[in-house]
């Protein structure tokens, strides 16, 4: 059995952005020249998620009204681990509903997806240099 690590880097301008990173994770696939397996996509920071779903832009304001409904960034004083010192309470809560990671079969060298599914990363707390892990391991 092959395995292939790596990984892709973001610094998100705002708190909270989406990026659709199917095209690179296309190229790790490609790049791992592995055709049977699974791919294992990862956000490697606790206020950050990997998920999978459509590339439609009303479904993701939608993702970031509700979360920021359920968890709203303001007031700060709002959470306990802010008084850490932190300001980001609110991330470690979107994130946990978010997910950490999506794991997508590999057969005959392609991701093996369901109609309109892509993999994406969210930032919920960016302004800063955060990372994504592709691990790919297969025949």
């Amino acid at each position: 059995m092959k395995s292939y690590r790596k990984e892709l880097w973001f610094e998100i301008p705002a708190r909270r952005g989406l990026v659709n990173i199917t095209p690179h994770v296309r190229e790790a696939l490609r790049e791992s020249e592995i055709q049977e397996g699974l791919c294992l996509v990862n956000a490697m920071h606790i206020t950050a998620s990997v998920f999978i779903n459509d590339d439609e832009s009303g479904l993701h304001q939608d993702y970031d009204d509700w979360l920021e409904s359920l968890a709203p960034h303001a007031p700060v004083s709002h959470y306990r681990h802010n008084r850490t010192g932190e300001d980001n309470g609110d991330a470690h809560l979107k994130r946990q509903v978010m997910g950490r990671e999506v794991v997508v079969a590999v057969t005959n060298g392609r991701l093996d997806f369901g109609p309109w599914e892509q993999i994406f990363y969210y930032e919920f707390d960016g302004r800063r240099r955060k990372r994504a892990l592709i691990k790919i391991i297969g025949e």
